[in-house]
């Protein structure tokens, strides 16, 4: 077989033994053995470092990353927020959100992401601006990642005349996932109900904001579980945010843990906005506001870590790195133990591509050539040192090179 590249030496996460060669060929993986033979094709070592499919992003805004300088950010609360992207919004233009989108992508890709689902808000305000904008970088920028869609009315859908035309427009015009923030609606078992209408007309999947908030006498999941249950449409639900299940005492956490399970509803954690945002009404021993992922997998839920807000109000910090988000999830969540910080790389790479239904994902045989190379040699070393992705492929085909830094020592 000939082979268009050999990567030499690759410590594959998740396969056990020596490091292996990696052969690809017309943009798919096509062999992984030991010594592959090299006919003249090109190669590179990766000298026993980790190899991993990319990283997964499962819930970003890119439509309003990067608003800093537009918008106040004063008292750091979810109410102020959300008014001043609603400000913000009224300034929007296609060309705005794209050029803004496209900033925070390449950032995602320069760190080792190929696969993304990013929120979008549409609303009788912004329209479809917003969704058309992003529609064309998803085409633009397919030469590097996978990116899904997901509609969202932020400021309520029942309450909001008009919204649910133009959530019904956005999914006529190809978006991927709809999504929903039941708590800004009076009626948010409502809004559930109208999402689950719209997925199932549409035959896609859900992915909400949910339980934001510290809380957890009333949770909005509980009637996701149950519609989840009585559509069969279990293994297609997301839910976000969830900062309330970090309030609860573990009997309740355990059942309401269980419950997701059954019902198959994955849950997104979002530490860098969720620190952010919670506990702003205490003045010593500040809640966390972060849902323990790593406690949620343990019985059986399809858990992961991902990013939300990037330079806005809603997290006026971050660079899309998803290895120093994992880190930041380990520090405050307390995670010591080598399988547990094993187990945060998978919640931005192997869980996440389940949370988005890939069936393509991972390096394997047939599966398209999408790798990323980190600066490490196991998963639980990536995690501790916040290992930096060296380079990266989509399809084959190098999107992104970041050499590791060189000291040079006086002779």
């Amino acid at each position: 077989m000939t082979f268009d590249l050999i990567l030499r030496n690759a410590a594959i996460a998740d396969r056990p033994g020596p490091a292996v060669d990696i052969g690809i060929q017309a943009g798919r993986f096509a062999a992984i053995e030991a010594g592959l033979p090299g006919d003249g094709a090109p190669d590179q070592d990766c000298g026993g470092r980790l190899v991993v499919p990319g990283f997964v992003e499962t819930h970003i805004h890119l439509d309003k990353s990067c608003l800093l300088g537009r918008c106040n950010c004063e008292m750091g609360t979810l109410d102020e927020a959300i008014a001043e992207v609603v400000k913000a919004k009224k300034a929007f233009t296609e060309e705005d959100v794209y050029r803004r989108a496209s900033q925070t992508l390449e950032k995602a890709i320069k760190h080792g992401t190929n696969r993304m689902r990013t929120h979008v808000e549409v609303d009788p305000r912004v329209g479809l601006t917003s969704f058309r904008a992003l529609k064309q970088l998803k085409a633009d920028y397919a030469w590097a990642v996978d990116l899904q869609l997901c509609v969202f009315p932020q400021e309520g859908l029942l309450d909001d005349p008009g919204c649910d035309e133009v959530m019904l427009q956005a999914l006529r015009e190809g978006a991927d996932v709809v999504g929903g923030a039941p708590y800004m609606d009076k009626d948010s078992h409502g809004q559930i109900g109208r999402i689950f209408e719209m997925a199932k007309e549409f035959d896609v999947d859900i992915d909400f904001h949910l339980d934001f908030g510290l809380d957890p006498a009333h949770l909005d999941l509980d009637e996701v579980c149950r519609i989840a249950d009585a559509t069969g449409w279990g293994g297609r639900v997301a839910i976000g945010h969830v900062t309330k299940l970090s309030a609860m005492l573990t009997a309740a956490f355990e059942a309401a843990a269980d419950r997701l399970a059954s019902a198959g509803v994955a849950v997104t954690v979002l530490p860098a906005t969720d620190l952010f945002l919670t506990g702003r009404d205490s003045d010593h021993n500040v809640p966390r506001g972060v849902t323990p992922a790593h406690r949620l997998r343990a019985r059986g839920v399809n858990a992961n870590i991902s990013t939300n807000n990037v330079l806005n109000p809603f997290t006026p910090f971050g660079d899309c790195s998803l290895i120093r988000m994992i880190n930041l999830y380990a520090n405050v969540a307390q995670v010591g133990a080598t399988a547990e910080l094993s187990g945060c790389l998978d919640m931005v790479t192997s869980a996440s591509a389940r949370l988005l239904n890939l069936a393509d994902y991972g390096i394997a045989v047939g599966n398209p050539a999408d790798l990323v190379v980190l600066d490490c040699a196991t998963k639980a070393q990536a995690v501790c040192e916040i290992a930096q992705p060296l380079f990266g492929l989509k399809r084959g085909i190098r999107t992104f090179d970041k050499p590791a830094a060189m000291l040079h020592k006086p002779n």
